[in-house]
């Protein structure tokens, strides 16, 4: 590779990373702040009070107009499921980069 040719390859390179690295700063804030919310929405499903909730549900007894996403079977575990799965391939990643610098 020659001078001109391997510079502008690297500048390409930093062009790739520079911005890909804000958005996962951004992103890793945004997890950041949400685990509290992860904490309370795991608490909730399956407790008595959710048990409540799904029987008012089926029961006819909460407003047609009220979202009710928290009451399905899959809604809060699917959550719960894609943030352990995240959570283990951020430890994934960052084990390799480490591995690997």
């Amino acid at each position: 590779m020659e001078k001109i040719e391997r510079i502008q390859h690297y500048e390409l390179l930093l062009d790739t990373v520079a911005p890909v690295l804000n958005e996962l700063e951004a992103a890793l804030d945004r997890f950041e702040k949400v685990q509290g919310d992860v904490q309370e929405l795991s608490a909730y499903y399956g407790s008595e009070e959710w048990h409540a909730d799904v029987a008012d549900d089926e029961a006819g007894l909460l407003p047609e107009n009220l979202k009710r996403g928290v009451l399905s079977e899959d809604g809060i575990y699917d959550v719960l499921d894609n943030h352990y799965a995240l959570t283990v391939r951020l430890l994934d990643t960052v084990s390799n980069i480490l591995k690997n610098r």
